[in-house]
């Protein structure tokens, strides 16, 4: 069904190849013109995330699309920006290498407990973790100070938010859950 989270988060689907576009281009104007417009559109993106899930949960339109399609955007998202930013010599390559490592580890092992039929929902730690990717990329996207910082403060929030699935399905397989 095709709802207004829905329709977000494909809007957020159809932005990720454009920020990355925009990141990699080379572009006849100022270096900071491509840079604010690359950000406006991962901006955006952004917001398009929290309003999509926002809207769900309250509008009680939670769908088996939205629970695909949300994380693939989110993933789009952030795939375009970390790889897009080292492309351009913004990210450190081995940020991003630990970064999309975790996501596509744990994107993997989600549909390994589900087969299992163990659910194990997104903690805190999961949220916060992509509020400073986010972040982060906006930063390096406007080659702000701190964007190196703060990179490397989302993969230590990655990596921890990733072990909490570990430990969770670790908990859930024993009965602790």
């Amino acid at each position: 069904m095709m709802n207004l989270p829905n329709l977000l988060a494909s809007f957020r689907v159809l932005l990720a190849p454009l920020f990355f576009w925009l990141l990699i281009g080379e572009w006849q104007m100022h270096q900071s013109w491509t840079n604010y417009f690359a950000a406006l559109v991962f901006v955006i993106a952004s917001v398009t995330d929290f309003f999509d899930g926002y809207i769900a949960r309250s509008w009680n339109q939670k769908t088996k699309l939205g629970a695909i399609i949300d994380p693939l955007a989110d993933k789009m998202l952030t795939l375009a920006g970390f790889l897009g930013l080292m492309m351009i010599d913004r990210a450190n390559p081995w940020a991003v290498y630990l970064i999309l490592v975790r996501e596509f580890f744990i994107t993997g092992f989600r549909v390994f407990m589900a087969s299992d039929g163990v659910e194990v929902a997104a903690k805190f730690a999961g949220k916060i973790k992509t509020v400073f990717q986010m972040i982060a990329i906006g930063f390096l996207t406007m080659q702000w100070p701190l964007g190196e910082l703060l990179l490397w403060i989302a993969v230590a929030l990655t990596l921890y938010s990733g072990a909490q699935y570990v430990i969770g399905y670790a908990k859930a397989i024993r009965g602790g859950i």
